[in-house]
């Protein structure tokens, strides 16, 4: 019996250690609006009859995901603040859109949504890091070879603060600080095709 334990035991922990190295990895983070799925300009994605997943983002995750990296979407959602939709009705989106990505046979690795006023001066919104820390700590990865992709700069300065590479999707007419510029998330996965590198697992 005491063997039958000790065995126990050990398989537990090769689990854990497995596990654990599993996770302890780089990741690719993506924005969501204009990234993840089409964007609603200036205004907010409030009911799932509009959320549109984006061909681009669906295809760069597969590449992610074949490579072997998490992928995980940070969000500034103020419309919650706002009174838009709920905590509630933004969660149930995000399942619902986890679910249609299943369905092609990739998922995220966890959504992070900031609902605060940008008023709030709060540690999560981007352009502050905040977001990406808490997914870090979380999930035991790790910032170096970490990528931030977003069409907005503020997403661009949040992934440099957290030491990322960073993407940056928007009018190649804009200016960036980004590593990488494209005009269309269909231009990505070219990228991502290119500069990384097989994740061990």
């Amino acid at each position: 019996m005491e063997h039958i334990l000790r065995k126990t035991g050990f398989q537990r922990l090769e689990r854990d250690c497995r596990f654990r190295r599993l996770m302890s990895r780089p990741c690719i983070f993506f924005d969501r609006d204009g990234i993840v799925n089409a964007s609603p300009g200036p205004d907010y994605v409030e009911r799932w009859e509009d959320f549109h997943l984006l061909p681009g983002f669906v295809a760069s995750l597969k590449t992610v995901t074949a490579k072997g990296y998490p992928a995980v979407i940070v969000t500034n959602q103020q419309g919650v603040a706002k009174g838009l939709y709920s905590e509630a009705d933004l969660n149930d989106m995000h399942h619902k859109m986890r679910a249609q990505l299943r369905e092609q046979g990739v998922d995220v690795l966890d959504v992070f949504q900031c609902t605060h006023f940008a008023s709030d001066n709060c540690d999560c919104r981007k352009p502050k890091p905040g977001m990406i820390f808490q997914a870090l700590e979380k999930h035991d990865l790790v910032r170096s070879g970490s990528w931030m992709i977003g069409d907005s700069e503020k997403d661009v300065e949040a992934g440099q603060a957290a030491g990322c590479r960073t993407i940056r999707v928007c009018p190649l007419t804009e200016e960036t600080k980004a590593e990488f510029h494209v005009a269309s998330m269909d231009d990505v996965t070219a990228i991502l095709e290119k500069e990384l590198a097989p994740c061990a697992l």
